[in-house]
């Protein structure tokens, strides 16, 4: 049409519905054959811009349709052209399915490969049924083996007697009627029974092709014992497609068309394979990802942790988010492992890559890292071992990890840090503004070759720390420099006094709608000493003199504390303990007693070497070894753990 929007060309759709001669059309105004349509006109010609509205149309024949008028502004060779309307209206269904191009461009064309980017097996499934209902048939579903959706399911059996369980991913109709939905719910894990059209498509891998009459639609009602399937496919013209990948059946497609229009031809089912064979890889593709990702996801899961330990006076929250389901599973964790002497473990890791490759290599370091723990080694050196473990695992396949490990004696108030590769710890203190720790930095582990170091400090009761993963402060629409800040800002001054899981929540807002979020693991404490009377230490001499007196010590702090039964065991202990420093260590040295979740004899001296049970082939136990060994029958377990100062022997034993 020209700039007045008198109409200069047309095709012959237009011709058929909008005029009753195809003269009538040319040098007609296009509001007058369209009402309403000069204001699109003259907004697209004005701002050189695309306008679509949507307007009610009236064909020659008297019926009224709601079109979608969208014109475009041309500039051509001739200097009249102006603009082209483009005039969408819904087929009569009469005339719906007649034309197998139309069909075809509509299911293989149009709106199939928009599909092939989804990973999700129901969207896909709802995707699918969308393309052939209303491009192909008026009602239909998407069935699939059970066997196959879901992994512990197991493989199909015999078809004798009816079909493998199978699972009715989607359905879709045309109509309205929610009875479609009502009788074939989706969802529904069931078996046809034997000699039903669907039995035998399985059977013979071949497409089947039938019309239910009254009787073939009470039939299947029948032995469905669905009365309802009866009504709903009563006359009907049925296609049942089957779904092959790599020469195995997955399922198949069910198509019907009602009375009111053509039914299935060979046409068709020629088509419909086509769709069926294209369907089978999208299908093939989401259900590989999705098993995948659940294998990645579980094992993940059962890698990290159920329960977090730590003392009495410690509060410990922690938070998983996996990524995004365009992110494949990662390999993030935490920890906290409750140590002898009042003393807690956290620590927070972040493996590179996703999958189950991630998640595995997790696992190992969780393993690794509790052991570590257990040997009571400082967090520097904790991670230069879990270095040279990453270093030997990247000997068959080279990859790294991010780490930081942090020790805090609920004592003391002590804090030991160390990080290799990983973000910086984030410090909020009571009644002051957060801030990230200055842990001296260390390259990831598996990769680098400087050393770790440990730095220690001390922590007002009642600060804050909290560990995370890099997927909560970066993403690829923000710096990470601005996700910093932000959590600087949700733990800012007076963050201390809020709820542990109300600031976990806070500093997660606004990362669930990142659709390519990686995974997040976090982990936050509340760090107190534990209460003043329930530890107690003593400066001894190196004296053998010194036995005697710590056995009196113990035994009026035990009575003081009600453990008065605990007494003549924990003086035996503090005995074989201080004589064994006094004999290998030399010097002054201290005695503690804590009582938190069991009751501990700690020994502290000025020197690094570890006491050991020795043996003699020839005399048994040797003499000076008789010690630890009474150390072993009457604690429930005891150990070394290194000092900045020496060492110190701890025994632990239950509380009554």
């Amino acid at each position: 049409m020209d700039a007045s929007g008198e109409i200069l060309q047309f095709d012959r759709n237009a011709a058929a519905v909008l005029a009753d001669a195809p003269e009538d059309l040319l040098g007609a105004k296009l509001g007058e054959v369209i009402p309403g349509a000069q204001v699109p006109l003259d907004e697209a010609l004005r701002f050189e811009r695309e306008r679509t509205t949507m307007l009610t149309v009236e064909s020659r024949q008297g019926a009224t349709y709601d079109a979608v008028v969208t014109v475009h502004p041309m500039n051509g060779s001739s200097p009249d052209l102006a603009a082209l309307a483009v005039v969408r209206v819904p087929v009569p269904l009469a005339d719906r399915f007649l034309d197998p191009a139309v069909i075809r461009r509509a299911l293989l064309e149009d709106s199939l490969p928009r599909l092939g980017s989804t990973l999700d097996l129901e969207l896909l499934a709802r995707g699918l049924m969308s393309v052939l209902v209303p491009h192909f048939c008026n009602a239909g579903a998407l069935l699939l083996l059970e066997s196959l959706v879901d992994a512990d399911e197991p493989p199909p059996q015999s078809l004798r007697g009816g079909s493998p369980a199978l699972r009715r991913m989607a359905v879709a109709f045309d109509d309205g009627d929610q009875a479609w939905d009502a009788t074939f719910p989706t969802g529904e894990v069931f078996s046809y029974p034997a000699g039903t059209p669907y039995v035998r498509c399985m059977e013979t891998g071949a497409p089947v092709l039938l019309g239910l009459g009254g009787e073939g639609a009470a039939r299947i009602a029948e032995a469905w014992r669905r009365p309802p399937v009866g009504d709903l496919l009563k006359g009907a013209s049925m296609l049942i497609l089957p779904i092959f990948a790599d020469g195995s059946m997955l399922g198949f497609f069910v198509c019907t068309r009602n009375v009111a229009h053509r039914p299935f031809d060979a046409y068709d089912i020629e088509i419909g394979m086509e769709f069926a064979s294209r369907a089978a890889i999208f299908i093939e593709s989401a259900r590989r990802y999705g098993r995948e990702r659940a294998t990645a996801l579980t094992l993940q899961r059962s890698m990290l942790p159920t329960g977090l330990s730590a003392p009495s006076s410690v509060e410990v929250h922690h938070r998983y988010l996996p990524g995004s389901r365009l992110i494949e599973v990662g390999g993030d964790w935490y920890e906290s492992i409750a140590l002898p002497g009042g003393r807690v473990a956290l620590v927070v890791g972040d493996v590179a890559g996703h999958g189950v490759r991630a998640a595995v290599t997790m696992g190992r370091l969780r393993t690794a890292i509790h052991t570590l723990a257990a040997l009571e080694l400082p967090p520097a050196e904790a991670l230069e071992r879990l270095d040279s473990l990453m270093r030997t695992m990247g000997e068959r396949e080279p990859h790294f990890a991010t780490c930081a490990y942090v020790v805090y004696d609920a004592v003391t108030g002590r804090c030991e840090v160390a990080s290799a590769g990983h973000l910086p710890p984030l410090l909020a203190p009571p009644d002051g503004d957060a801030a990230f720790l200055d842990v001296p930095p260390a390259p990831p582990l598996g990769i680098g070759d400087d050393p770790i170091v440990t730095r220690e400090f001390t922590v007002e009761d009642g600060t804050l720390l909290f560990l995370y993963t890099d997927g909560l402060v970066e993403n690829r629409a923000r710096d990470i420099d601005d996700g910093l800040a932000r959590l600087r800002r949700t733990f800012a001054r007076g963050a201390a006094a809020r709820p542990l899981e109300e600031l976990c929540q806070a500093a997660l807002d606004g990362v669930f709608d990142d659709q390519h979020r990686d995974d997040i693991a976090m982990l936050v404490a509340r760090l107190c000493r534990i209460p003043d009377d329930h530890h107690v230490s003593w400066e001894l001499p190196a004296d053998p003199a010194a036995v005697r007196r710590a056995r009196g010590l113990i035994r009026a702090r035990l009575e003081g504390w009600g453990l008065g039964e605990l007494s003549p065991a924990t003086e035996l202990l503090a005995s074989e303990l201080v004589t064994n420093a006094i004999q290998h260590a030399g010097g002054r040295l201290t005695l503690r007693l804590v009582r938190e979740g069991g009751l501990v004899c700690e020994v502290f001296d000025a020197s690094d070497g570890r006491p050991r049970i020795r043996h003699d082939e020839e005399a048994g136990m040797a003499e000076s070894g008789r010690g630890l060994h009474v150390v072993g029958r009457l604690a429930q377990r005891w150990g070394v753990r290194r000092t900045s100062g020496g060492k110190a022997v701890w025994a632990e034993q239950e509380l009554p």
